[in-house]
């Protein structure tokens, strides 16, 4: 690797090219634009995220100022905002989705035999979404309430290295459920899903592809049980019990056995009941499962941060796109360079290191040397409570 390159361009340089091209050439992504790349507006908007930019004026007058370092950071020309701003807004977004796909495939093998603390072979993944909020005033076309925009981000990890395998961002309006209906289920894969993605007729559906879905049950639930599994008290497990639904509707829907599971949460003095499709596992890897859902919550701390929700760099639907998918791509790629170069540190001190060294010239490892690791727990997230009652 060249020494004399950025720590930026020694980044880009994990970018799959070809693959980048064909997704450009798939949806023309250079035709209109002769002048500007879509590699370039990638770069731009890519050091963008890295850096925390606020807006399209920051990134001009940043770029600008270290322009004699654009060459060797790959950027070619002036960065002027009036350009990316139009990039933005007609380039279209699905270029930079596909290339989130791609990278998604070759990071997830890269994590595949990480350990999770739970001795499972199964394919674990946590299903939740995340709602940012916009300015009805600048976003009409996200229309959420009366007075109240945003979109919302609907994201599937995968619980080895917290990589995303399945973004769907759609207007506030649509409710979490819906995505059942366009998600395919693996066979022996395991979903934890909140309560907010019960439907029974959908779920029934996901038990009908052979996955495993586990989930907190609604208070209002209607069953009958038929037998209880042995429980002991001083795991957490209070009860382990085999049970059938006896709702009008919900007995319709899904008519096969559930299992419904009592634990105690002793860390955070709370009662849990879980409902699964899961008759096999004991009742603690049920629990030890649902806690795994903590994973998806780093990912939306990151997307969150990172995209400065409060001042996107365009006003329409395509430019916000463009702005969560480069954002998806970019959280990917350090995924992918943290495996590559056998970093020990999370995710989110890398992304900090990064940050702050975009435009030195040296071996990006040199960057990483004597930085020590910030712990990254659950208390530092604060977007949403995944066992919230």
């Amino acid at each position: 690797m060249n020494h004399s390159s950025t720590i930026f361009s020694q980044i880009m340089e994990y970018l799959p090219i070809y693959e980048f091209n064909k997704c450009v050439k798939r949806y023309q992504g250079d035709q209109r634009f002769r002048t500007f790349s879509t590699l370039n507006q990638f770069y731009v908007m890519s050091f963008a995220q890295l850096t925390y930019r606020e807006s399209l004026r920051d990134i001009e007058a940043c770029l600008n100022a270290m322009r004699s370092k654009l060459y060797h950071m790959g950027i070619r020309g002036p960065v002027r905002r009036s350009t990316l701003a139009d990039a933005n807004e007609q380039r279209d977004w699905r270029i930079y989705a596909d290339l989130a796909q791609v990278l998604i495939k070759i990071a997830r093998p890269l994590y595949a035999n990480d350990d999770i603390g739970i001795d499972l072979d199964n394919t674990i993944y946590a299903l939740d979404s995340t709602t940012i909020d916009l300015c009805l005033t600048l976003f009409p076309w996200a229309r959420f309430r009366a007075n109240k925009a945003a979109v919302k981000m609907h994201t599937l990890i995968d619980l080895h290295g917290s990589i995303p395998v399945f973004i769907h961002i759609t207007d506030g309006k649509v409710h979490d459920v819906n995505i059942l209906d366009i998600l395919l289920p693996e066979p022996g894969a395991i979903y934890l899903i909140d309560r907010g993605y019960i439907d029974f007729l959908r779920l029934a559906e996901i038990n009908t592809g052979k996955a495993i879905f586990v989930t907190l049950a609604k208070s209002n639930l209607q069953y009958r049980r038929l037998y209880s599994n042995p429980a002991d008290i001083h795991t957490g497990v209070h009860f382990d019990q085999i049970i059938k639904l006896t709702g009008i509707a919900t007995s319709k829907d899904y008519p096969d056995k559930l299992r419904l599971i009592h634990f105690y949460d002793k860390e955070h003095l709370r009662h849990l009941h879980f409902l699964t499709n899961d008759l096999v596992h004991p009742a603690l890897i049920i629990a030890q499962l649902y806690k795994g859902r903590w994973s998806v919550e780093f990912f939306f701390k990151w997307i969150k941060q990172h995209l400065r929700i409060k001042v996107f760099y365009g006003l329409s639907e395509n430019a916000v796109k463009t702005q969560i998918w480069i954002a998806v791509c970019i959280y990917v790629l350090v995924a992918i360079i943290k495996k590559k170069l056998n970093l020990e540190m999370s995710l989110y001190t890398i992304l900090q290191v990064i940050s702050m060294t975009v435009f030195e010239k040296m071996p990006i490892l040199e960057a990483f040397y004597d930085v020590k690791e910030h712990e990254f727990t659950a208390s530092d997230c604060i977007q949403l409570n995944l066992f919230d009652l």
